[in-house]
């Protein structure tokens, strides 16, 4: 399709400008996408109406092509009410507390989860928040920092990680006469992928050590006990009550059913092509596997497995409704304004110098990430457009090329509002999403001004 040029990036400037002012994700997401929707109209001279049209199309074409992650959230999300009813993460929580005898602990431990689930970002996030909240929340760590440490382990590790959703992504993104060696080419493009591996040492100096939050963070850090999760918010406005915990609830009843994930997940990855259908598939295997594990031994009987199975669906909504929305902005930018061809077509005009490249591809995959909330939209735009212009002037700096793209992709995603990781670490750790995004991006930029200087003098030692 034909690039709307400087049109297409209305609807992400309108989302990001809207998101961080008034900090309502849901109705900036549904403007810019409106926006987008009233742009393409009057660019092709429709009417009015149409413009409804196209915003409701879009959205409901984006939902069901995604309808396989829809599923795996809402199994996840009844896998986790399931696995908390039955006092599995009470039981974790209390063994955690006994044992870890300090904050520095803790978030060693948190980061160490984020480490072991490297499978796939969505299940990193909700999985590590299941698992340490009720941990962290007992030390007195802000839902912010967890949110921090969700999102920091996992992008950032799944991306550095060669058996990962990632890795297979990025590779059938890459051109083909790459792709037969395209996992030696991601490997090494890993030892030079900056900011996600700064992002990581970043992570542990925060949780190592004492005082070095900065920025908003640092506030929220003093003021904890004064912010209280979104997942309470949701029940006070939704109406729900949350289900009573089991006191006979043991560890094994929270590792038994997250091990069946966490197997069967990396099978069904190695198995399927799309990681959605992947991660449903797994997900419902851990669910049906919980019932026959939980129910028979009497650590909840029938009744209150159904009713946990529907809290933790309904938990999930405000998390569908936001990746919903971001698939739906997604669709405007890339589909239908041509946001990324347009920024694309950028880089090739400025036409720099081969050494300069892994710069700008930084900045771009940054800037394209940030406003579409698309790092994976990113990637697939701007890796097979690097790599091309590479091999055509100088192979050897394919590898840092693709590095640098990679690299501006994952801090893109940790600065937008509309990245889905970004929001499904928010849920995870059941923290307000723009508290989330406040805190981090200070952290993002350090790690972003530094991994920046690195690429600009790396094509010189190459």
């Amino acid at each position: 399709m034909e690039t709307s040029g400087l049109w297409s990036v209305i609807p992400p400037l309108v989302a990001i400008t809207l998101a961080l002012l008034t900090r309502e994700v849901v109705l900036s997401l549904c403007a810019a996408i409106f926006s987008g929707a009233a742009v393409h109209a009057f660019l092709n001279h429709l009417s009015v109406v149409e413009v409804f049209k196209i915003f409701i199309d879009l959205i409901g074409s984006k939902t069901a092509e995604n309808m396989p992650m829809i599923l795996f959230l809402c199994f996840l999300g009844a896998l986790v009410s399931v696995i908390t009813r039955a006092g599995g993460a009470r039981a974790y929580g209390e063994w955690a507390f006994k044992r870890l005898k300090s904050e520095r602990m803790v978030n060693l431990m948190t980061i160490a989860m984020g480490f072991i689930i490297f499978i796939d970002d969505y299940f990193n996030c909700l999985t590590v928040g299941t698992v340490m909240r009720p941990v962290t929340d007992k030390f007195k760590i802000s839902r912010a920092k967890l949110a921090y440490f969700i999102d920091t382990t996992s992008a950032p590790v799944c991306i550095l990680a060669p058996v990962s959703s990632w890795a297979a992504y990025v590779i059938s993104c890459m051109p083909s006469e790459l792709q037969s060696h395209g996992m030696d080419l991601y490997i090494k493009a890993g030892m030079m992928n900056f900011y996600a591996i700064l992002s990581l040492v970043m992570v542990f100096w925060i949780a190592l050590k004492k005082n070095s939050d900065f920025g908003l963070m640092k506030r929220m850090e003093k003021s904890s006990h004064r912010h209280r999760d979104i997942a309470a918010e949701v029940i006070m406005r939704e109406g729900l009550e949350p289900v009573p915990v089991s006191q006979s609830g043991k560890i094994v009843d929270l590792v038994a059913p997250i091990l069946v994930l966490i197997i069967f997940a990396v099978w069904m990855l190695n198995k399927f092509d799309d990681a959605g259908e992947a991660l449903a598939l797994a997900s419902l295997i851990a669910l049906v596997f919980s019932f026959f594990f939980l129910v028979p031994r009497k650590v909840i009987d029938y009744h209150q497995f159904a009713a946990a199975v529907l809290f933790g669906i309904k938990t999930m909504v405000p998390a569908l409704v936001l990746l919903a929305l971001a698939w739906g902005i997604s669709s405007v930018c890339n589909d239908l304004l041509g946001t990324g061809k347009f920024l694309a077509s950028i880089i090739v005009k400025m036409n720099v110098g081969i050494k300069l490249l892994p710069a700008i591809m930084f900045i771009f995959a940054a800037l394209f990430t940030f406003t579409t909330g698309a790092s994976w939209g990113a990637i697939g735009i701007l890796v097979p457009i690097g790599l091309t212009v590479a091999l055509a002037v100088n192979p050897a700096m394919s590898v840092a090329i693709l590095a640098a793209t990679l690299s501006g992709s994952v801090m893109g995603d940790h600065c937008a509002p509309t990245s889905d990781t970004t929001i499904l670490s928010s849920t995870g750790a059941q923290c307000k999403h723009m508290n989330h995004v406040m805190t981090q991006i200070p952290y993002a930029m350090v790690a972003g001004a530094i991994s920046l200087v690195l690429y600009l003098a790396v094509p010189y030692f190459l």
